[in-house]
């Protein structure tokens, strides 16, 4: 059975939405979602959850919900420039090390990209799991645009172009296009070997996804919020959050 660490990555001094990681949704703080699901997903499993924070506003209303952790993000990792990767490095080492213990499987979830169901982990644990040489899996969804068909870009002579080209022409319809997806940032598996091999990004030569097949965005500014509000209040997803 794989020992599975899920990491919880909630800085404080969110610039587009203040106080994003604990702002309320509904009757809860919104990082409230994220412990929740990791707290249901490790029922059956062998694991820990660990959260990354350097806010003490965060830390508190975390243990309310039973994540305690002394470990603090260090600040060289809590600016708007810090990777995601090192930071789930460094909280990787640090449970390593305070434990004497190995993790298997690395899931990071995010708090401001919370519409994700059990049955989305569970599938995408047995997707990564199957495929023993693959190093990460990230969730996707379908694109709205395609950069084969309906995406510009300018060129060095101020004229535009298509974003991707077709070797063989362009391609006149959406039927053929190949397929293209957007990262949506709920959740991303690492196996232990992703974080040995000096990746500064999620994507590698060996990546997978999974594709959720329900509305799933992350947030990035106060309209945002406003929107999974309304759903959230109003009863419009199709599944228990």
């Amino acid at each position: 059975m794989d020992n599975i660490l899920i990491t919880i990555c909630a800085r404080g001094n969110s610039k587009g939405i203040p106080g994003k990681n604990i702002k309320k949704l509904g009757n809860f703080p919104l990082i409230y979602f994220t412990i929740n699901i990791a707290k249901e997903f490790l029922k059956n499993k062998k694991g820990k959850i660990s959260l990354s924070t350097d806010d003490p506003q965060i830390k508190s209303i975390s243990e309310d919900f039973g994540i305690i952790t002394d470990y603090i993000r260090p600040s060289y990792l809590a600016t708007d420039n810090a990777g995601k990767v090192d930071t789930i490095k460094d909280i990787l080492l640090y449970e390593e090390i305070k434990s004497n213990n190995h993790y298997d499987m690395i899931l990071d979830l995010d708090v401001s990209s919370p519409l994700r169901t059990i049955r989305d982990l569970e599938e995408s644990y047995n997707v990564i799991s199957s495929k023993k040489d693959a190093f990460n899996l990230f969730s996707v969804s379908k694109a709205d645009k395609n950069p084969y068909f309906n995406m510009v870009e300018i060129k060095d002579d101020n004229y535009y172009k298509l974003v991707k080209n077709n070797p063989e022409g362009n391609y006149l319809n959406r039927q053929s296009i190949p397929k293209v997806y957007n990262l949506n940032a709920s959740f991303y598996w690492y196996r232990r070997s992703f974080f040995d091999s000096n990746f500064n990004t999620v994507m590698t030569e060996k990546s997978l996804i999974y594709e959720l097949d329900h509305i799933c965005f992350d947030l990035d500014n106060e309209l945002d919020f406003q929107f999974m509000e309304y759903l959230y209040n109003e009863n419009k997803l199709n599944f228990l959050l």
